[in-house]
């Protein structure tokens, strides 16, 4: 694992820069989740088209370094992903981000048009208001989720995002969803319609039907379902998912 040493973040922040052919396909997490636990059972299955793909784990989460000082907003761990492409080079890439990392990811496009190949979403946050996560986390004072908020929720939960929450800094949990909540201007989705590059959205089937799947359907912008998935589809169906990236990056 490699290790970053952010300004932005004011920490390290720690990433897999697995090797292979072609421009490099860089994943950006959701809430609560880190790239070093989803992605690897996707970029090893057979249907992902070998490639060097470059797994991020954002500051506070998962191996990557977890201060107390730093904000934790969609903006910031943008920037510090910039910082970070930046520093190792990449003039030429494609992007994926799911959930919080799908907005985290068209903020991240947005600044690095130029070293763009394309930007695939998953279920990300276009809006506003939040999810059902981050909303329900959002209704805390911080200091309420820290002190018990954060341990109810991973006492309540039994998927595979129990563990990866569990690695997260329940500090960063908490400002993230806040963020989530609270947007920016101009809103995600008018920064993701806007993009001059290549893009696709991802919704599971079981989260359909979704209204923001319909808009941006509208946009005549490609959109594809991942059968036999949900919101999780990186460990609901991570087949699924390894085809549609290595089919957008390969088109």
């Amino acid at each position: 694992m490699n290790s970053f040493t952010s300004s932005v973040a004011g920490c390290q922040i720690r990433y897999h820069d697995l090797p292979g052919p072609g421009e490099p396909l860089v994943f950006i997490h959701g809430l609560g989740c880190t790239s070093s636990f989803e992605y690897p059972r996707v970029v090893m299955d057979p249907a992902f088209s070998p490639r060097r793909v470059i797994l991020i784990d954002l500051p506070g989460s998962g191996y990557s370094d977890k201060p107390e000082h730093y904000a934790y907003t969609t903006t910031d761990q943008a920037h510090a992903v910039t910082e970070l492409l930046t520093a190792i080079g990449l003039t030429r890439f494609w992007l994926y981000g799911h959930s919080m990392g799908g907005s985290i990811a068209i903020e991240v496009a947005n600044a690095m048009q130029a070293s763009l190949l394309g930007l695939i979403v998953s279920e990300p946050n276009f809006y506003k208001g939040g999810g059902q996560f981050s909303s329900g986390i959002a209704a805390f004072s911080q200091e309420e989720f820290v002190a018990k908020g954060y341990q109810d929720l991973i006492d309540k939960e039994a998927s595979p995002w129990k563990g990866s929450l569990q690695s997260t800094l329940p500090v960063a949990v908490w400002r993230a969803a806040t963020s989530l909540v609270t947007g920016i201007e101009p809103e995600w989705f008018s920064l993701f319609t806007a993009l001059p590059v290549r893009k696709q959205l991802l919704f599971g089937e079981w989260s359909l039907p979704d209204p923001d799947f319909e808009a941006v359907n509208t946009q005549e912008i490609a959109c594809r379902v991942i059968d036999a998935a949900g919101h999780a589809m990186s460990w609901e169906n991570p087949t699924g998912l390894a085809q549609a990236l290595s089919e957008f990056c390969t088109q």
